[in-house]
């Protein structure tokens, strides 16, 4: 059964590779040079939208996140009856994070939105405000810091999420606020400050997801792909956001491998939880002791992230 597993995690994956390569032959020689051609042109030649394509695929991913911190701190703070009345502050900033992804992800305005930029700065606080809760929860255990704590008390990653989600956002508002010729975000240009954003954010999902499957033993093999595909994508990212900058076919595959390990990561999850005792029949109690559902999206939202920035990187001239 392992096996069999392996074996559709690769077909997934390689499936997720061969898209890219279909569509690689017909648009990898003309896209770079277009795309530099498009953000060149002035006011006779009409306007590029590169970068409000790359802040709308930020509000996407924003969106993701959210979702995702919703769903996991619901069920978790559900599971904790919500003893401390803080609790309810992650869904009523995750809900409005992905209210406002939703919304600029179909905005084309080149205009950020100052409502959308409230929310998410809001989220990001309410992320900050989370960490310090969780790692008191931490701390304040017998033993203090220690890797009994950090397995089962409060997770300290969790609320990166909701983090992730407001600077994501936040992020993409201030690109729309930029230049369609030269768009510069922290003083270097814009794709290689997305590009930067986005592989930190992978990293640190990967913290959290490391802790949780060594605390599981990586009893199944595939337990290692989330420890090795998104860190090798967030080195391509860095790659691409310090070198020149050029067409980068495969780390648009990789990034495409790493969104779809976010969905296949959902289903190996949803079979551990069919695998508990009393399997999805017993949901209200398995889906709250078996693998966290909404956790393995959050690949699939940064590598989304990491797409939009790679093609805003493509368009740059250094």
């Amino acid at each position: 059964m392992k096996r069999t597993t392996l074996y559709v995690l690769g077909a997934l994956c390689a499936a997720s590779g061969a898209a890219a390569l279909a569509t690689r032959n017909g648009r990898a020689a003309v896209r770079p040079r277009a795309l530099v051609a498009a953000a060149r042109r002035g006011a006779g030649g009409g306007t590029s939208r590169v970068h409000i394509d790359a802040a709308r695929g930020f509000n996407h991913s924003s969106a993701l996140l959210a979702f995702s911190a919703l769903a996991d701190s619901a069920m978790e703070h559900y599971r904790g009856s919500f003893d401390n009345p803080a609790m309810i502050t992650p869904l009523v900033s995750a809900s409005g994070a992905l209210l406002a992804g939703l919304h600029g992800g179909a905005d084309r305005t080149q205009a950020a939105h100052a409502l959308r930029h409230a929310v998410y700065v809001a989220a990001a606080a309410a992320g900050v405000a989370g960490t310090a809760f969780h790692l008191y929860n931490v701390t304040k255990r017998p033993g203090g810091f220690s890797w009994h704590n950090l397995f089962y008390g409060a997770p300290l990653g969790a609320p990166m999420s909701l983090l992730l989600s407001g600077a994501l956002g936040a992020v993409g508002e201030q690109l729309r606020n930029q230049p369609a010729i030269d768009p510069r975000l922290f003083g270097m240009p814009a794709g290689k400050a997305l590009a930067l954003a986005a592989s930190a954010g992978l990293l640190g999902t990967v913290g959290e997801v490391a802790l949780l499957h060594f605390r599981g033993a990586f009893q199944h093999r595939a337990m290692y792909a989330p420890v090795t595909i998104p860190p090798l994508a967030a080195a391509m990212l860095v790659h691409a956001a310090l070198s020149t900058p050029r067409e980068r076919w495969f780390t648009r595959l990789w990034l495409r491998v790493t969104a779809a390990l976010g969905l296949v990561g959902t289903l190996f999850h949803a079979r551990g939880i069919a695998r508990s005792q009393g399997g999805w029949r017993n949901w209200s109690q398995n889906l709250l002791g078996g693998p966290p559902l909404p956790a393995p999206p959050s690949f699939t939202a940064l590598a989304l992230a990491g797409l939009a920035a790679l093609r805003m990187r493509e368009t740059e001239h250094e």
